[in-house]
């Protein structure tokens, strides 16, 4: 019974996590069809009751959420940089040097910019993180990564 339950919710997650592309499709059909030779006849009822894609086909291009905007980039940017310990949130702005104002060191500046990078989901070539000196520079920089113009 608890291989069971583990095989059910193994292809619920399957399924939840799928974009709906044919292979997650393929997949989620091949785990719910081993999940059926594995388990009693008493116990088909409880899949049979599942519903394995429900979710009607959606293309997101990669981007789940709302489109971005430069105010949107600029409250995600600065979120990320007042989430950051060793930033006192009183002192940033939007014009602050990560050194000079806020005395960071050259680490502390290579983790933001991967805490950036994290939050966009993208990579920051180590040439164009060397001139990411102040938030703005941030967020103009994934503005024009993003292709957003305003």
């Amino acid at each position: 019974m608890a291989a069971m339950l583990k095989n059910v919710r193994l292809a619920l997650s399957v399924n939840r996590l799928c974009l709906r592309s044919q292979t997650c499709k393929l997949t989620t059909a091949a785990l719910s069809h081993k999940c059926h030779r594995r388990i009693s006849p008493n116990s088909q009822s409880l899949l049979s009751n599942t519903k394995v894609n429900s979710l009607p086909l959606i293309r997101t291009y990669g981007r789940i959420g709302p489109p971005l905007t430069l105010k949107l980039i600029e409250d995600r940017i600065l979120l990320t940089l007042k989430l950051y310990d060793k930033i006192n949130p009183e002192k940033l702005q939007l014009t602050s040097h990560f050194m000079n104002d806020l005395g960071l060191d050259s680490l502390d500046h290579v983790e933001i910019v991967m805490a950036i990078e994290d939050e966009f989901g993208f990579e920051i070539p180590d040439i164009d993180s060397e001139r990411l000196l102040t938030p703005q520079d941030l967020i103009r920089y994934v503005a024009d990564k993003e292709d957003i113009y305003e």
